[in-house]
């Protein structure tokens, strides 16, 4: 009878600790941070975009800027080129390297 609970007992816990295991972010929780983490990216890596997106992206982008309309412009040109907008509305180039490796003819950023 002892041995029988003590069986019982070791299976009860086995359970709990693969169930713990499973809760605790090896299961069903690691792959939805994954799909989060490439909607996230959707827009901001080059050629992730299509043309008709540029215009909204490039509202975002140029959302606080006191320039608009040159902002709007430039944006635009580059989305369609590179198809893809940094995200955020200043900086974050590094995620899309075409957007900022095209430089104007004295050196310096062509897209905002």
């Amino acid at each position: 009878m002892a041995k029988t609970l003590g069986i019982i007992l070791l299976c009860f816990l086995l359970l709990l600790v693969s169930l713990e295991i499973q809760a605790s972010g090896t299961g069903n929780s690691a792959s939805q941070g994954q799909k989060q983490g490439n909607h996230a990216m959707y827009g901001a890596t080059q050629g992730s975009l299509h043309p008709q997106e540029c215009a909204p992206r490039c509202t975002a982008r140029c959302s606080a800027t006191a320039y608009k309309k040159p902002c709007m412009f430039f944006c635009q040109k580059c989305c369609a080129k590179c198809l893809c907008v940094p995200p955020g509305t200043y900086g974050n180039k590094q995620s899309c390297p075409c957007y900022n490796n095209w430089k104007t003819k004295k050196g310096g950023p062509k897209c905002p």
